[in-house]
């Protein structure tokens, strides 16, 4: 991600300085457990919580020569230490400390995810309430169906976005799991209060077992959740730019002060954001299919999930939080045109209230295969002939045999598609 599109709460959580940080705890922790074990020495370990610290220019340094990141800050923290040094790292292996400090970092970053979903859905829930009577068209195949209301479309998207918080909430927890177990997993030279008393201190639970690492399908279980939810998003962003359309115009994304929508045409008001938020799910996308790649690794452990893993996973939290970051400023500042809407809704002379002529002809005697023929045949010449539907059904013998005018004009009463509205606001205890 480019540096200056990172929020600063995620930033911090992927920077170098908080990563060694935390490299730092686990290993003061374990050293911690060690010295209540009696395998180092209170004076050291006093020593070890005084004076440890790191320097990221030193050991940026130090991993020119030794080729091994672990190494170069132990070498960093041992020349603050001093003597008392040799007893960090102890049975330990590098993975111990590079998956328990990934865990923690990637809780952190899907806390600060699961912020941005409650703030959408909390305005996803005012803006599905200012607009439940809001009344629209229904689309399907893009194509006019039948009526709905705004409120309804921002009430499926709270309910997607709510499903997405408790991903989110389990992704969190899979995560939430350290490992100090040495080489293989084993425990053969580091006791298993160790990782309990570590992963205590850091929120974490002990994994049951692991190998030399903590097993990836917990990272493709996180990654993949954070690209479901990118999809959400993109889903989202894809109908705002549909209905902000010249031809729909029912909806629009905010055009600030001074923004520019082309460099050649002065008119353009293009939805921009919304655009590059449907682009960014693409790499959330391809990033989850890469975290499912690195869950087989040779035996024990190989090291070609780390590489990738580096990319991924800080990429795809910042992207995703600065997804939700944009589209929340969207969705608080979207404008909305129920004129339109109106518009737009006897845009096709009212074909649309086929179904409900097809209904009643049946109900009135007609086979489904008559019913359906007549009223087909009105609303295909109502299309070619650009005539009213409701005209072209009352000068039809065959329909007038069967229904009455004003039967006929109670078929063509909109409000009747929101006569279940409150059923399904209810659902959600509105």
């Amino acid at each position: 991600m480019i540096e200056r599109y990172t929020l600063p709460e995620m930033k911090k959580i992927w920077s170098l300085e908080n990563k060694f940080r935390k490299w730092l705890e686990i290993e003061v922790f374990a050293t911690e457990a060690l010295s209540q074990q009696g395998l180092v020495p209170e004076e050291a370990l006093i020593q070890i919580k005084e004076r440890a610290n790191f320097d990221v220019a030193r050991i940026e340094e130090i991993e020119t020569v030794v080729n091994h990141d672990v190494i170069a800050f132990l070498t960093s923290v041992g020349e603050y230490v001093g003597e008392a040094a040799k007893y960090l790292h102890l049975g330990l292996t590098s993975s111990d400390i590079l998956d328990t400090a990934l865990a923690v970092q990637m809780k952190e970053a899907g806390e600060q995810i699961l912020k941005r979903l409650k703030e959408l859905r909390d305005i996803l829930l005012k803006l599905a309430q200012q607009h439940r009577q809001t009344i629209m068209i229904g689309r399907t195949h893009g194509v006019h169906a039948e009526p709905i209301t705004f409120g309804l479309k921002m009430l499926l998207w709270l309910a997607e976005t709510e499903r997405n918080l408790e991903r989110m909430q389990r992704a969190v927890e899979t995560i939430r799991v350290g490992k100090i177990s040495g080489a293989v997993g084993t425990y053969a030279n580091i006791n298993p209060q160790v990782e309990i008393h570590v992963c205590n201190q850091l929120g974490l639970r002990p994994s049951r077992l692991s190998t030399q690492v903590l097993q990836r399908d917990r990272h493709a279980e996180y990654v993949t959740t954070l690209g479901i939810i990118g999809s959400s998003l993109d889903k989202f962003a894809v109908e705002i730019r549909n209905l902000q359309r010249t031809e729909l115009y029912e909806v629009e994304e905010y055009f600030t002060k001074g923004q520019k929508g082309s460099s050649a045409m002065p008119h353009k008001r293009n939805p921009v954001t919304a655009e590059r938020i449907s682009g960014l799910a693409r790499l959330l996308r391809s990033n989850a299919l890469v975290a499912m790649e690195n869950m087989a690794l040779w035996h024990e452990r190989d090291i070609s999930h780390s590489s990738a893993e580096r990319v991924i996973i800080p990429d795809s939290t910042i992207a995703l939080d600065y997804m939700l970051h944009k589209f929340i400023l969207i969705i608080k500042n979207l404008q909305v045109y129920p004129e339109n809407m109106r518009r737009n809704l006897e845009l096709t002379r009212g074909v649309i209230f086929s179904q409900r002529v097809l209904l009643a002809l049946v109900e009135k005697g007609l086979s489904r295969e008559q019913a359906y023929a007549a009223t087909q045949g009105n609303a295909f010449r109502s299309w070619q002939e650009k005539k009213d539907f409701c005209t072209l059904i009352k000068n039809d013998p065959q329909i007038t045999a069967c229904l009455t005018t004003e039967e006929i004009g109670n078929l063509f009463e909109v409000n009747y598609y929101l006569r279940y509205v409150d059923e399904i606001y209810q659902r959600f205890g509105l």
